[in-house]
């Protein structure tokens, strides 16, 4: 049986205390106005949760992976907009430059993302290359001590807000992926401009934008890793980020499976809880057997990448499960509370439609099942 350690649960327990006291309160309020959760943020960088696997020395919690889950798991239980931010600061924007960044680009970049005095963002997708990360059409031009880049990115969450931006372009197009380079890319640079915020349909308080690059000069000290060397970089890079929104789902479940129970407890007909009703006791059974198996995924695939083991499988079968969890646990929620559920009134109209996103972004479901399926068949 796994079984979290002392400091693994305590972590838990703080996250918890925290986002149930600071951060769900105001849920309902943020998915009606979008607003940045800015002071919501700027408390968890206090508390080390935007830095969470980063080493002392560059301003991070100074724990490893799993305790990274646990503890976006419990933020996300109270709002997922929040845990996205918390995520893309770890794993999508943190952890490409403390795995693959100089010792210079560390401090630079990855302590002010750790101790939250900066927002990160990572900028992959474009308008004709999502799934396909390796289609990229962002151009890079070698020129003398450092690079320009042109092109768009599209669907970068924290792109509004962003102050230091992972993003890659192609110094070949020809080379398909062989020719990609990863950059760190500041917003005060020349040539960079945020374009079209995006109005989703849920996350609300995550915004969500386009950024364009129009002869953006990046100095060699910005290259991450080698050139040529991006799309290693990218791949993985978008592992950890997998994990996070296996965790990110997990959060939306539980809460979905909780308010469901409770409201099935007080809600009567026929002369009796709702609860007693077995059709309303398989919903919850079958939501309650699908959250721990995802949750079992998800540390599993935390600890191996904690041990240094290859877990891209791993971590596709957790980020594909959890994400179809809470999708499956959001719409019985929504089911057992009936045409409440429906209404804005109710939290688990807001699950409802958060949820939907964990299949799409940092790879759909069906991206996850042919990484799955290549590593099963190689």
């Amino acid at each position: 049986m796994f079984e979290l350690s002392e400091d693994h649960r305590a972590i838990r327990e703080m996250a918890r205390e925290f986002a149930r006291n600071e951060i769900l309160p105001g849920a309902q309020e943020r998915d009606r106005t979008h607003a940045f959760p800015a002071e919501e943020i700027s408390k968890l960088a206090e508390l080390g949760l935007l830095g969470v696997y980063v080493p002392e020395d560059y301003g991070g919690a100074g724990l490893d992976m799993l305790a990274y889950v646990v503890a976006l798991e419990e933020i996300c239980y109270a709002d997922a907009g929040v845990g996205v931010v918390m995520s893309v600061q770890n794993s999508l924007a943190g952890w490409p430059i403390l795995t693959f960044g100089t010792h210079e680009q560390k401090q630079r970049f990855l302590t002010p993302l750790a101790t939250g005095e900066k927002i990160g963002c990572y900028a992959l997708t474009e308008p004709s290359a999502g799934s396909d990360a390796g289609a990229l059409r962002t151009r890079c031009e070698k020129v003398d001590g450092g690079y320009v880049l042109n092109g768009t990115k599209m669907w970068i969450t924290n792109g509004p807000q962003a102050n230091v931006i992972v993003t890659y372009a192609n110094l070949d197009l020809e080379s398909g992926h062989r020719g990609v380079c990863a950059f760190v890319v500041e917003a005060d640079m020349a040539g960079y401009a945020v374009g079209k915020i995006e109005e989703k349909m849920g996350i609300a308080c995550s915004s969500t934008s386009e950024l364009v690059f129009s002869d953006l000069r990046v100095p060699d000290s910005h290259l991450l890793h080698e050139e040529r060397g991006g799309f290693r970089v990218a791949m993985a890079t978008l592992d950890g980020g997998r994990i996070g929104i296996a965790a990110q789902a997990l959060g939306i479940a539980q809460r979905a499976l909780d308010l469901a129970v409770a409201y099935a407890k007080e809600r009567s007909t026929f002369g009796k809880p709702i609860a007693k009703h077995q059709a309303i006791q398989w919903k919850i059974a079958d939501m309650r057997t699908r959250i721990e198996a995802a949750r079992l995924l998800t540390w599993r695939a935390a600890a191996l990448k904690d041990s240094g083991a290859r877990a891209s499988t791993e971590c596709s079968m957790a980020k594909l499960f959890a994400s179809e969890t809470a999708n499956f646990c959001a719409y019985e929620a929504l089911q057992i509370f009936g045409g409440y559920g429906y209404s804005k009134e109710y939290e688990v109209e807001r699950l409802y439609r958060d949820a939907r996103i964990t299949t799409l972004y940092e790879g759909t479901s069906e991206i996850q099942r042919l990484v799955i399926a290549k590593g099963t068949l190689s």
